[in-house]
């Protein structure tokens, strides 16, 4: 008879056990983490316990030292090397982000191996040149440098930069909990070369149709399309269906009716007979429109020529009803619209375990000081997948609350917390030349536009491979201001989500609320002046903080992004030994004397009143006549400002 201890019988009992767990994991396949970059309508589907987390650069003392003296940029040294993350497997990288890449090596350590299993410059994660980082699933144009390559691990996954000093970065990652991952090997076979050529091909695709992502649970579309003309007061349904479907995409075509300063037509949809609407919104919010403008083409939505479109896949179980409606605005003339929309759909019901619905939460709001700015607040599960966000300061000048960070918590914990607002976009580095300087839009994230005169910019991201899923709640915000939420801004928003169950409450556009922000201050600065200096005039920008004009003629300064109007002229400008004069002139009309800048001990002249100038698309300059006194030959401009005085 054999005998058997118990703490034996308990050893291999644990056994077993670990054994059938390992038999029962999931496999993870990297070709199916690629297509999630591709293939759309596998975004509804929830990711059940995977949690997606952040390892950045941001300021841990709640201040705005989120990289610029790399402080807070490493974990630790090792070796001589700076530990920029050291994860936790199994698990799969899905993002990484700078603003500032080196020529330094970044070395990846997989499942505790000695030596690094996969070596790069930092710089050539996004250069394209060293495959299959490729372009532009790897790549940079609006200041941030991104790649969106999936990097998996099995066990762990450090990474660690061979060099004295990082600055800014975000390193994205996802728990794989129950999955049996393969590590990086570098190797792709012939499928995912294929693959990969495949993604890189639609994210080139700057006009994207809904045939792009007709596969899986999105494929045999019907197209509804209707013609009608939508008058001031009135609502038009323009989609109603009583059996379960789902929605593969649809566009709207309006003309330039959609443009302006009022956003009075909303988009509404309803899924399922729920108490509250899936999405209700101005329509110009929800397609990403700047202030009034189209400004956003991503690949899954935006407006191209006078297309607004969104493919995003929206599963319902039993009903689905879609409908415009053109909010009367009193005092004001408002003339009907002439509007056709196609709707691409199938029959294929919401799969309720395995996929969320799709929801959009609009919001536009002046957050108090020391409150952060809110995108999402939800309760239920399911997966964020969007931002589109417009950002006016309410003070003019330097767009300083576009330091804020993003922040997101879900299931009550901190995940990810960012270390700017641009570069939540993916972006960086604003104001500066050919950086976050202009409305530029890339395959899912860019900025919608950039003024400094205005005050204002936006952005927006959508969240394919990286979507942020959350088992029973979520919160996401952004800061406004460096640091405590202290610089006063108009907000607005709509976040992107799917999930088991429709927003318990929603912000009605007022009127106030569906008008366009003027300000009535406007600053230029230096730094992204046109100007056009007269033959036998020298520039220099001393950092972009300064002009510096010398010899004898005239410097043009364009005064772009204004509105129509009456302005009071201000200077801001240096009065030193070497100072010349100046004057200035609106084309043919002098607006000022000549003034002396000459002085023995060197000042600066703050707001100096020169003259009222009207602004149009025809007169929207200044130029600035300059003459020597004496030997002086130098005129240092800081800045104009324009005061609205009608």
């Amino acid at each position: 008879m054999i005998k058997v201890s118990l703490r034996s019988f308990a050893a291999f009992f644990l056994f077993l056990c670990a054994f059938q767990a390992y038999a029962q994991k999931m496999p993870f396949v990297w070709s199916d983490e690629l297509e999630q970059l591709k293939r759309i309508d596998l975004l509804p589907q929830y990711r059940h316990n995977q949690l997606v987390e952040q390892e950045s650069s941001y300021d841990r003392s709640g201040g705005n030292d989120d990289g610029f003296s790399g402080k807070y940029s490493y974990l630790r040294k090792e070796n001589g090397g700076l530990v920029l993350a050291d994860f936790e497997g199994p698990g799969v990288v899905n993002r990484i982000w700078t603003p500032t890449p080196t020529e330094d090596s970044l070395l990846f350590y997989f499942d505790g191996e000695k030596s690094p299993r996969l070596k790069i410059r930092f710089s050539d994660l996004f250069s394209g040149t060293v495959y299959p980082f490729l372009k532009p699933v790897c790549g940079n144009e609006i200041g941030g440098f991104y790649c969106y390559l999936p990097i998996p691990f099995r066990k762990s996954l450090k990474l660690v930069l061979q060099g004295e000093k990082i600055m800014f970065h975000q390193i994205q990652y996802r728990k794989l909990p129950g999955c049996e991952v393969e590590s990086w090997t570098g190797n792709l076979s012939g499928s995912d070369q294929k693959l990969l050529s495949e993604v890189c091909r639609l994210w080139s695709d700057i006009s994207p149709t809904v045939y792009n992502y007709t596969s899986g649970l999105s494929a045999g579309i019907k197209t509804e399309k209707k013609v009608f003309t939508l008058r001031p007061g009135e609502e038009l349904a323009f989609f109603d269906k009583t059996r379960g479907g789902r929605i593969v995409g649809f566009d709207i075509d309006g003309g330039s009716s959609f443009e302006g300063l009022y956003k009075d037509v909303l988009l509404s949809a309803r899924w399922d007979g729920e108490d509250l609407e899936a999405v209700y919104a101005p329509l110009a919010d929800f397609f990403g429109y700047a202030y009034g403008k189209p400004a956003m083409r991503s690949i899954v939505m935006g407006r191209q020529g006078t297309l607004n479109y969104c493919y995003l896949p929206m599963p319902y179980d039993k009903k689905a009803s879609m409908k415009l409606i053109y909010k009367k605005r009193a005092g004001t003339s408002q003339a009907p619209v002439s509007i056709m929309i196609r709707v691409y759909y199938n029959e294929k019901a919401r799969n309720a375990t395995q996929e969320g619905k799709l929801y959009a939460v609009w919001r536009r709001e002046k957050p108090e000081a020391g409150k952060y700015y809110t995108f999402l607040d939800f309760k239920g599960k399911g997966h964020y997948v969007g931002s589109i966000h417009q950002a006016q300061a309410l003070r003019p000048g330097m767009t300083l609350f576009f330091e804020g960070d993003d922040s997101t918590y879900v299931d009550g914990k901190s995940r990810l917390h960012g270390t700017g607002s641009e570069d939540y976009y993916n972006g960086g580095w604003y104001a500066l030349l050919d950086r976050w300087d202009r409305g530029i839009s890339m395959p899912i994230h860019g900025s919608l536009d950039y003024s400094l005169p205005m005050a204002r910019t936006g952005g927006y991201r959508f969240f394919l491979s990286d979507k942020m899923p959350f088992e029973k709640e979520i919160y996401h915000g952004m800061e406004h201001g460096p640091e405590r939420n202290e610089f006063p801004v108009d907000y607005t928003s709509v976040a992107l989500f799917y999930a088991d169950r429709a927003p318990a409450n929603k912000m009605e556009p007022r009127d106030e609320l569906r008008e366009v922000y003027l300000p009535r201050e406007h600053v230029y600065f230096p730094q992204l002046m046109e100007i056009t200096p007269e033959r036998g005039i020298g520039i220099i920008q001393d950092r972009g903080l300064m002009m510096t004009a010398y010899g004898k003629g005239s410097v043009r300064i364009m005064l772009s992004d204004l509105p129509e109007g009456k302005y009071r002229l201000l200077v801001d400008y240096h009065e030193k030994a070497q100072g010349a004069d100046f004057q200035v002139w609106q084309r043919q009309k002098q607006l000022s004397d000549w003034i002396a800048t000459k002085a023995d001990k060197e000042t600066r002249k703050e707001k100096v009143a020169v003259g009222e100038i009207r602004i149009t698309p025809q007169s929207n300059s200044v130029t600035f006549h300059l003459r020597q006194n004496g030997d002086a030959d130098r005129f240092e401009l800081n800045l104009i400002t324009l005061e609205r005085i009608d």
